[in-house]
C-alpha cells in the first residue's frame, strides 16, 4: 500500500459564485474542473441526505481546493471565525511580496481583514495578518524575505 499523491482540500461554501470570484480574482487561483452530483453514492460518502452539490476545483502553486456548494441540504454558515485552537482545519497560508498593497487590494475586493491579528516580527523580518474568505475560512498572509516556498521553522533531519 502507498499514498500516490495529495489530491485536494475542500471548503464548504454558502455562495459558490462569491467563493469562485474570491479565490480566482483576488487570490489568483485558476479553475481546473467542476463537478455536479446528486444522491448516492456521494451522499453516502458525505453522510448527507437529499444531496445536490456543485463543486469547483481551483488550483495555485500545486494546491488544489474544492469549493463545495451544497444546494441541498444546504450549509451551516459560521457567524464568527473558527477559533485557532479548534481541532481540524485552521487556515491556508499565502506568501505575499507587498503586504500593504495586498491587504488593501483584498479589502477593496471585499475580503474581511482581521486587523487585530496583524503582527510584525523583526527577528524574521516578517509581517503577518489573517483575512477571511466569504465563508469565514482563515487565510494567513505572510510577507517575509527569502524563498516563498521554503518551509517555516527548523528543518527536520531525515
Amino acid at each position: 500500500m502507498s499514498i500516490l499523491a495529495v489530491s485536494h482540500l475542500a471548503i464548504c461554501v454558502s455562495d459558490l459564485e462569491a467563493s469562485r470570484t474570491f479565490y480566482r480574482d483576488l487570490l489568483g487561483f485558476r479553475e481546473v474542473s467542476e463537478l455536479e452530483t446528486r444522491g448516492s453514492p456521494t451522499q453516502d460518502l458525505l453522510e448527507l441526505e437529499n444531496l445536490d452539490m456543485h463543486c469547483i476545483f481551483v488550483e495555485r502553486d500545486g494546491l488544489r481546493i474544492e469549493l463545495m456548494h451544497m444546494k441541498s441540504p444546504g450549509s451551516h454558515p459560521q457567524s464568527e471565525p473558527i477559533p485557532m485552537n479548534r481541532n481540524g482545519f485552521t487556515h491556508i497560508a499565502l506568501r505575499v511580496d507587498d503586504f500593504d498593497a495586498t491587504v488593501s487590494a483584498l479589502e477593496s475586493g471585499g475580503a474581511t481583514i482581521l486587523r487585530q491579528t496583524e503582527i510584525a516580527n523583526p527577528a524574521f523580518q516578517s509581517r503577518v495578518i489573517y483575512i477571511l474568505d466569504p465563508n469565514g475560512a482563515r487565510i494567513e498572509l505572510i510577507e517575509a524575505p527569502g524563498n516563498p516556498r521554503a518551509a517555516v521553522g527548523t528543518p527536520i533531519a531525515s
